[in-house]
């Protein structure tokens, strides 16, 4: 696997979830260090990265942030995420971690239920475009 020398985490993403497209697009120019790089939870390596932590690689209805050993799931990845972009999202995120753990799952469940059905999927997963292609994992 190759990550750009400066990343810190590696963001595991529904390669056919329009909404996660959108995600990663989002971050993407609010990392500019490249900080986070990303794979699809389907691919060959999302899978692997998943075994390694012991998550269940058919588990899709969550993004995965690893970090190091660690990993994260749910609310607790994106509010992480947020904590690496620049501009107010790690203040944000960090208010966001107020909020019980419950009560923000309960909220991220209900938006990865409808994902699909409010943003649409895609046939086949994201493919980066040459000037990002380098934040991706192979």
């Amino acid at each position: 696997m190759n990550k750009p020398p400066r990343s810190e985490a590696i963001l595991l993403f529904d390669g056919v979830c329009n909404l996660c497209h959108g995600a990663v697009r989002f971050i993407i120019p609010r990392d500019p260090s490249g900080r986070i790089c990303f794979a699809s939870l389907q691919s060959e390596t999302g899978r692997r990265l998943l075994a390694r932590h012991g998550f269940p690689a058919d588990e899709l209805r969550t993004v995965v942030l690893i970090e190091g050993d660690s990993l994260y799931t749910r609310s607790d990845a994106m509010l992480r995420v947020g904590r690496k972009l620049n501009g107010w999202w790690p203040l944000l995120s960090s208010l966001g971690l107020v909020i019980p753990r419950p009560v923000r799952d309960c909220v991220y469940n209900w938006i990865a239920r409808n994902r699909y059905r409010w943003f649409g999927r895609q046939e086949q997963c994201l493919l980066p475009t040459p000037e990002i292609r380098q934040r991706f994992v192979e």
